[in-house]
């Protein structure tokens, strides 16, 4: 999919539109991780996911030939430019709250396997003499999680 132009001005307007869309998108989906509601987040994950793409691919073009944009007014262009750093601020401020949950999200899952293995009963294993010695060996427990915890 690629934007369908009529002109710098025009390519540079919808640029601005996209960037100006997928910063919203992104801003949505940061401040839902950052209130813990990373369920929230995913109802956008499509719709960002096509407009990342689209934004990728003419980033791609425009980086390739600057006469895509080189013709548009220097305030469109400058435009261009501000949602372009608003963007970058947005992804920034979206790694961290990622980061956050996911440096969360371990603890949980370490805290919950440490737990289970505490509760867990000691092995016993039978001796050379059919006396039973506690083993010290550990012994492979499976774990099964909630998707939604």
């Amino acid at each position: 999919m690629a934007i369908a132009a009529n002109g710098a001005d025009d390519r540079v307007e919808q640029l601005v539109i996209l960037t100006e869309r997928l910063t919203q998108l992104i801003a949505a989906q940061a401040q839902a991780f950052e209130d813990r509601r990373p369920q929230d987040a995913a109802s956008l994950l499509e719709e960002t996911a096509r407009l990342a793409n689209l934004y990728r691919h003419e980033s791609a073009r425009v980086r390739a030939d600057t006469r895509l944009v080189e013709g548009a007014p220097l305030a469109s262009r400058t435009r261009l430019i501000r949602a372009t750093e608003a963007f970058d601020a947005v992804l920034a401020r979206q790694g961290r709250a990622i980061e956050a949950a996911r440096t969360v999200t371990e603890g949980l899952v370490k805290c919950i396997a440490d737990e289970v293995a505490s509760q867990r009963t000691k092995a016993v294993s039978y001796g050379a003499a059919g006396t039973q010695n506690p083993s010290s060996s550990t012994v492979a427990t499976a774990i099964t999680l909630n998707r939604r915890a």
